[in-house]
């Protein structure tokens, strides 16, 4: 299992800035992120983040801009 093996399977996570990255769907996921969108290869991931992470300024920059 490697970050570049196709056969490993992650899972979106996000933390409370709506910041997204993947990690791995074996190993539980780290403090401060939550389990965020599906669990499949590197590239279904990877996908889905780009679909729903249209504005990738951490939250409390998005608040201020309001």
């Amino acid at each position: 299992m490697g970050i570049d093996d196709a056969d490993t399977a992650f899972q979106v996570v996000i933390n409370e800035q709506d910041q997204y990255s993947i990690w791995f769907a074996d190993r539980a996921v780290p403090a401060g992120w939550t389990a965020d969108g599906p669990t499949g290869s590197k590239e279904e991931c990877l996908k889905h983040i780009e679909r729903v992470w249209t504005d990738m300024r951490p939250r409390s920059v998005r608040e201020r801009s309001v």
